[in-house]
C-alpha cells in the first residue's frame, strides 16, 4: 500500500496571542488594553488572574524560538499588541520605536531559524484608549480608520519580509463574547448581573460589521499598496464547527444543513440571518460591499470539535439550534477535555474541510486546532506532560486533514496546532490548559508534551498514512518510545458554519 503523504511544502506550526502570552503589560512603551481592564474587574476570570506576566515572552522569546526550532517546524502564527505597537491606538497618536523593534526583533530571529511567520494584527486586544474616546467597535466610522492605519504601520515595518498576513481572529468571539455574552473583554451585555452597560440585542451586530468593514480596507490597502512589492497573501481567520445531525428526522437534518454564508466570500449577509435580526442588523452600502467581496486570499479556519445538533434552541447567537456531544443512542462523539464545549471527532474536521473547500473554492490554512486535557491543571508535570488525550486528538485531526488532502482532493495548504505554550485561557484564566508544552508559571520553565513529540514525528514524516493508520491504543503505548526522543531532552451529513461570527452557532462561552 503506498504511503500518502502531505505535499513536501506544506505549512505546519504552532500558534499563540499577544495577550496570552508576553507579559510585561506596562513596559516597553505598552499601553493598557480592553483585556488589562477587564482582568482588573472582580469575578470576571475564574482564578482572578491576568496577562500581566502570562508566559512572560515578552522576555523569554527567544527561547521560544528556540522551542518552535527544536520541534521542527516550519511556521508560527502569533499576533501583535496594538497597544504596543500604538500605545493609544489612533491614526493621530505616536507610534511606539520600542513595540516595532521589539516584533522586528521576533520576525528576524523566526527567519533566521527556517521559520516563517504568520502575523495575526488583531487577537482581541483593543487599546483601552479607543475604547474611552469613542467606543471601540462600536463607532464604525472611527475604528476602521484608526484599525487601517494600525495595518498600514504593520505593512510598512515588517512587510519586507513577514508574507503571510491575518487581519482578525474570529469576529464571532470579539462580537458575541465581548458585546452580547459580556464574559470577553470589553464585558459589555444586557445581563446587568453582569455590566451596568450594554446592549446584547444590537451591540454584537454593531460589532461584527465595523470588523468585516475594518478587515476588508485593510485588506484593500495591502493589496493596492504593498502586495505586488511585498508578493504576501492576507486574509482573515474565522471559527466553525462541523454540525452532526442528531438523528435522520427532517428537522434536524435540516438543521445540520443550515450553512450561513459570509459577506467576506460573497458580499453580501444570507437570508436567513436577516430574517433573524431583522432591522437590528447593519447594512452594507454599495463601497462597503464591493471592498467586502472577495477580501480574502485563503480561507482561515480555526476549528475544534464537531457538536451533535437538533431544531428547536432559543439561543439567537447559536442560530436557533440545540447542540450538543451526545448522539440519539446516547453515545458521545469522543473524549471529553476540559472544557465543556469540546470533544475529540476527527472525521468531523474531515467532513468540515470538504464542505469548506467545496462552497467557497479557497485554500484553507487552519489556524488553530487544539485540545485541553481533562483536570490537566490539577496534575504534576510529570503526569501533565504525558498527555495521551491530546495526542489522541493530534492523531486523529491529522488522520482527518490527510485524508480530506489526499482522498477528497482539498487544497489545505497549512495546520497551526493550538497552543505551542499554556498560557492566559481568557475567561478561565489558567485553570485551562491547551498547550503542547508545560508551562510551570512559577518558574516559568518549559516542559515538552508527549503531543508536541507525536505532532514533531507526524509531520516530519509529512504525516503518513502508515504513521497515522495505527490505532489509538497503539499511539498510546507507543508514547514510551516518544519518550525516548531526542526532543524529551530538550529544556524546553453536512456542515453549519460559524463565520465572521455572524453569531449563530457558539462553541462555547470560555474559548481558547
Amino acid at each position: 500500500m503506498t504511503d500518502k503523504k502531505l505535499p513536501k511544502d506544506f505549512t505546519w506550526g504552532f500558534a499563540t496571542a499577544s495577550y496570552q502570552i508576553e507579559g510585561s503589560y506596562n513596559e516597553g512603551g505598552r499601553a493598557p488594553s480592553i483585556w488589562d481592564t477587564f482582568t482588573r474587574i472582580p469575578g470576571k476570570i475564574a482564578d482572578g488572574s491576568s496577562g500581566d506576566v502570562a508566559t512572560d515572552s515578552y522576555k523569554r522569546w527567544k527561547e521560544d524560538v528556540a522551542l518552535l526550532k527544536s520541534y521542527g517546524v516550519n511556521s508560527y502564527r502569533f499576533s501583535l499588541s496594538w497597544s504596543r505597537i500604538i500605545p493609544l491606538g489612533g491614526r493621530g497618536d505616536k507610534v511606539n520605536p520600542e513595540g516595532i523593534a521589539f516584533y522586528r526583533g521576533i520576525i528576524e530571529e523566526l527567519v533566521k531559524n527556517g521559520i516563517t511567520p504568520y502575523l495575526t494584527l488583531y487577537h482581541w486586544d483593543l487599546p483601552q484608549e479607543l475604547h474611552d474616546r469613542y467606543g471601540g467597535w462600536l463607532n464604525k466610522d472611527e475604528i476602521v480608520k484608526d484599525f487601517v492605519n494600525y495595518a498600514k504601520i504593520c505593512y510598512e515595518a515588517f512587510g519586507d519580509i513577514v508574507k503571510h498576513w491575518i487581519t482578525f481572529n474570529e469576529p464571532w468571539c470579539i462580537s458575541v463574547l465581548g458585546y452580547g455574552k459580556g464574559v470577553f473583554a470589553p464585558g459589555r451585555t444586557s445581563d446587568r448581573a453582569r455590566s451596568s452597560v450594554g446592549d446584547t440585542a444590537t451591540e454584537p451586530y454593531i460589532v461584527g460589521h465595523s470588523v468585516i468593514i475594518a478587515h476588508g480596507y485593510a485588506v484593500k490597502l495591502y493589496r493596492s499598496e504593498y502586495q505586488s512589492a511585498q508578493k504576501g497573501t492576507i486574509g482573515i481567520t474565522l471559527d466553525s464547527s462541523w454540525f452532526e445531525p442528531y438523528d435522520n428526522s427532517k428537522e434536524n437534518i435540516a438543521v445540520a444543513q443550515r450553512a450561513f454564508d459570509h459577506p467576506i466570500y460573497l458580499g453580501y449577509y444570507p437570508e436567513a440571518l436577516k430574517k433573524m435580526i431583522g432591522n437590528r442588523l447593519p447594512e452594507f452600502t454599495p463601497e462597503e460591499i464591493a471592498v467586502v467581496k472577495g477580501s480574502s486570499d485563503f480561507f482561515g479556519l480555526n476549528t475544534y470539535t464537531t457538536h451533535v445538533v437538533q431544531e428547536g434552541g432559543d439561543d439567537e447567537f447559536n442560530g436557533g439550534v440545540k447542540q450538543s456531544h451526545k448522539r440519539a443512542d446516547g453515545t458521545e462523539l469522543g473524549t471529553q477535555a476540559d472544557v465543556s464545549w469540546l470533544q475529540t471527532y476527527g472525521p468531523g474536521f474531515r467532513k468540515l474541510l470538504g464542505y469548506i473547500y467545496k462552497k467557497y473554492g479557497k485554500p484553507i490554512y487552519v489556524t488553530e486546532s487544539g485540545f485541553a486535557v481533562k483536570d490537566e491543571n490539577k496534575k504534576t508535570v510529570e503526569e501533565a506532560i504525558n498527555d495521551t488525550d491530546r495526542v489522541e486528538y493530534y492523531h486523529d485531526y491529522t488522520k482527518g486533514m490527510l485524508e480530506a488532502v489526499t482522498e477528497d482532493g482539498v487544497d489545505v495548504r497549512g495546520y497551526f496546532a493550538w497552543s505551542l505554550l499554556d498560557n492566559f485561557e481568557w475567561a478561565e484564566g489558567y485553570k485551562i490548559r491547551f498547550g503542547v508544552t508545560y508551562v510551570d508559571y512559577e518558574t516559568q520553565k518549559r516542559y515538552p508534551k508527549q503531543s508536541s513529540k507525536f505532532l514533531t514525528e507526524a509531520l516530519r514524516v509529512g504525516l503518513g498514512s502508515n504513521l497515522l493508520n495505527i490505532s489509538i491504543p497503539k499511539v498510546r503505548r507507543s508514547l514510551q518510545l516518544f519518550a525516548r526522543h531526542p526532543l524529551s531532552r530538550n529544556h524546553h451529513v453536512l456542515a453549519s458554519i460559524r463565520y465572521q461570527g455572524l453569531m449563530l452557532q457558539k462553541r462555547g462561552l470560555e474559548k481558547r
